[in-house]
């Protein structure tokens, strides 16, 4: 029987309508970016880094530490493995590194000893393990690592956090190990002279890193000597889990270096998280105003690295220059230290 003819027509019009759909649907799916496989991003510590009053050989071998740190936490993740353990790749060989605040190249106290701490927290079930104020650890992010697998605590502190290392498996050193001529030269004049504007100045070098993995977990982790000539016993920012380093996989992970007081008060690195989960913003607008809005109408020197769910990241930072660098899956790697080179 044959069709009405304005029957035919409505058919052909609603097939040609389902197909624009489907193909503007299509379009924007196709439009719209890839989750990377994987994500790697880490600091060297924020702070007064002036391209004038740095020799050239100086700003290649920070450059040099840097990328291989990057390297050897992305092989991690190129091969598959989690996201913790790049961020352990990267953070341990930037704690032998006696160009960083962490590890071998760790600042001293007033009392002329080092102490470090370091945190690492994972965003699939929000593990962390912490450590302060410890002197004989090589590796201070293995021992907050240990304390994490562990379960029991989260933070640990002196010689109970040391006594956990041994027990643990953690390579341990003599004190003397992390010693470095430069770092020891720079207490002598503090000491000599009693320049109180030193005793309040954030030591450049604190390291972090921060990774997504093909899985999809986040994992975050920090490393520091703390604060050029500290009082003894003092905690900066870089151990406390919610201020200088977060893990969710709802949100993001985080690490921050800075003046560590202003980092502790404001929670920052959770704040981050928070701004994301709550107010809806995202990664590089929550990061953004709160270093560059909050933090820096505190006086507060500083910045952190930041990768979200989807891989998109932030490094922000209010100071003259950040040790950074990142690698996103299929892309080149970047390395950077002035505020004016070219970064996210």
């Amino acid at each position: 029987m044959l069709q009405h003819p304005n029957y035919l027509s409505k058919i052909f019009f609603f097939l040609v309508l389902f197909l624009s759909v489907s193909f503007s649907s299509c379009q924007m799916k196709s439009d719209k970016p890839q989750k990377p496989d994987y994500v790697l991003v880490i600091h060297g510590g924020a702070g007064a880094m002036e391209r004038s009053k740095m020799s050239t050989e100086s700003e290649a071998a920070y450059k040099e530490g840097l990328m291989t740190a990057l390297r050897a936490g992305e092989e991690v993740l190129k091969n598959g493995g989690s996201s913790t353990d790049a961020v352990i790749a990267s953070i341990t060989l930037m704690e032998d590194n006696p160009l960083f605040n962490a590890g071998k190249g760790a600042v001293y106290n007033e009392v002329g000893e080092i102490a470090h701490d370091a945190s690492i927290m994972e965003g699939k079930q929000g593990r962390a393990g912490a450590v302060g104020a410890v002197s004989i650890i090589r590796h201070p992010i293995l021992a907050a690592k240990a304390i994490m697998d562990d379960g029991r605590h989260v933070f640990l502190v002196g010689k109970g956090a040391e006594k956990f290392a041994i027990q643990s498996g953690v390579d341990t050193v003599n004190p003397s190990y992390f010693f470095t001529q430069n770092r020891w030269d720079n207490y002598e004049k503090t000491r000599q002279s009693h320049l109180e504007r030193e005793f309040t100045i954030p030591s450049k070098g604190t390291v972090g890193a921060v990774a997504l993995d093909r899985e999809g977990n986040l994992a975050a982790g920090t490393s520091t000597g703390g604060m050029h000539y500290k009082r003894e016993g003092r905690l900066g920012d870089s151990p406390v889990i919610g201020a200088g380093t977060w893990a969710d996989n709802n949100s993001c992970a985080v690490s921050a270096t800075g003046h560590g007081e202003f980092f502790i008060r404001n929670a920052v690195a959770h704040d981050l998280h928070a701004r994301m989960i709550y107010s809806g913003q995202s990664l590089q607008q929550a990061a953004n105003d709160l270093v560059m809005n909050k933090l820096k109408s505190l006086d507060a020197g500083g910045g952190l690295i930041a990768v979200d769910k989807n891989g998109s990241i932030a490094l922000p930072f209010n100071t003259s220059g950040m040790f950074r660098a990142y690698v996103i899956a299929g892309q080149e790697a970047s390395v950077s230290i002035y505020s004016d080179d070219e970064s996210k």
